[in-house]
């Protein structure tokens, strides 16, 4: 059963806003058995609506619009689809308790404007929409399903969840549900796993895909099994489990996790503590591991070490170190591990130190490059990138080749 998303608003095309609830209504959606077939995004003009409409309704048995509906003179979302479909708008008492309830339970009254945003079209259905005061729609034009949401994402979810996709599940039973395994990998790039896994991805069943997801530092990989019930997902499971055995340590979780999650994991089973001394990535990778939950049994705490001052001064980086070999050095974040460790207290540290741009660097160190050392009291190894990208891409990048080397330092040494 094929869906189309219609997302309107002019703050999505001109960049204002990031459409995120396509993506969500498009996961959700596959989980479910419906395939999204299109996604448009238009402005908020009648035409750009109705015309969305048109090419919606020539493919797509479902049609599911986001935003729109609020009570301002550009949310004109329903005037526009009550139009095209031949409806009128009219006054919806219930529409208007919703309103006068919601704005009772912050102590104000509606203006004149949430009366209008009382107009509802005469044919819709309405969607209860417990977290705002735009209700969602459930109209139909002949055997096709038009759904109109309000764009907030948490309000759009909601309603998603609780009415319409049971409606729809009622209204298309028996829908093949797709199956999805996903296993996230760190350190090592798309052809290179492309190669390992080559044998194996030529003996897939015809039902079964394989797919390659790179990200900075990270490739997931998604195994994803069409035709089958959500119960019976054996073949799928067996298969990803015979691919995390090619892959061994490259594979570092798999589902819903996160490079921080599963070390924070990890470093709880060992029984570790650790700490960061950061310099060009300014405490991205010690706010990386404290946004997991539970993050204060195994992490003590970061030096952010942006001047040559305090890499002196606080992690004890010998000035004749820094004179002749610069900041962005082996020889640096060496020593940066080595204080970090004493004065964090802790039994490991990512030292990190690189010229992440725009500017700032050299012919001999041009941006992107960048020096990262992992280590205990005993031990520690270095790193080297050149990442050219852009300033965010390389703290990104280069975070996340850091986690993956405290990773597997501590795989390889405890």
């Amino acid at each position: 059963m094929k869906i189309t998303i219609v997302t309107i608003g002019d703050e999505l095309l001109i960049g204002q806003v990031i459409d995120t609830n396509s993506a969500w209504i498009g996961s959700q959606s596959n989980k479910r058995g419906f395939e999204v077939q299109r996604i448009l995004s238009v402005s908020d003009e009648y035409s750009e609506i109705q015309s969305a409409l048109r090419i919606a309704l020539e493919e797509s048995e479902i049609i599911i619009l986001t935003g729109g509906l609020g009570p301002t003179k550009d949310d004109i979302s329903k005037k526009a689809i009550a139009e095209f479909l031949g409806d009128r708008l009219e006054h919806s008492e219930r529409s208007w308790t919703h309103i006068q309830s919601m704005f009772r339970k912050f102590g104000r009254k509606p203006l004149d404007m949430h009366r209008e945003q009382a107009l509802m079209p005469t044919k819709a259905v309405l969607l209860e929409n417990p977290m705002g005061t735009a209700m969602g729609m459930w109209m139909e034009q002949g055997t096709k399903v038009i759904v109109s949401l309000p764009g907030v994402p948490y309000e759009m979810k909601n309603i998603m969840s609780e009415e319409v996709f049971p409606r729809l599940v009622d209204r298309y039973p028996g829908l093949h549900s797709v199956e999805h395994r996903t296993l996230h990998t760190v350190g090592v790039g798309e052809g290179t796993l492309a190669e390992l896994l080559e044998e194996y991805e030529t003996r897939l069943p015809s039902n079964i895909k394989l797919a390659f997801l790179p990200n900075l530092g990270k490739v997931r990989l998604r195994l994803s099994q069409s035709g089958g019930q959500l119960e019976n997902v054996p073949a799928i499971d067996e298969l990803k489990e015979g691919m995390k055995k090619i892959l061994g340590t490259r594979v570092f979780g798999e589902g819903d996790t996160s490079l921080e999650k599963e070390i924070g994991a990890l470093l709880m089973a060992k029984k570790l503590q650790m700490g960061t001394a950061e310099s060009c990535s300014g405490g991205f990778i010690s706010h990386r591991i404290t946004a997991v939950p539970g993050s204060s049994a195994y992490f003590q705490g970061s030096v952010v070490s942006y001047s040559n001052a305090i890499k002196q001064s606080v992690l004890q980086v010998g000035e004749k170190t820094l004179q002749k070999h610069g900041a962005v050095s082996e020889e640096v974040v060496r020593e940066m591990v080595t204080g970090g460790i004493k004065v964090l207290n802790c039994d490991l540290v990512i030292a990190i130190s690189g010229v992440a741009g725009p500017g700032g660097g050299s012919k001999e160190k041009p941006v992107g490059t960048v020096w990262i050392a992992v280590g205990n009291k005993d031990k520690t190894e270095t790193c080297l990138l050149n990442v050219s990208k852009d300033r965010l891409k390389n703290i990104e990048y280069s975070s996340t080749r850091a986690l993956g080397l405290l990773r597997s330092f501590v795989l390889e040494n405890y």
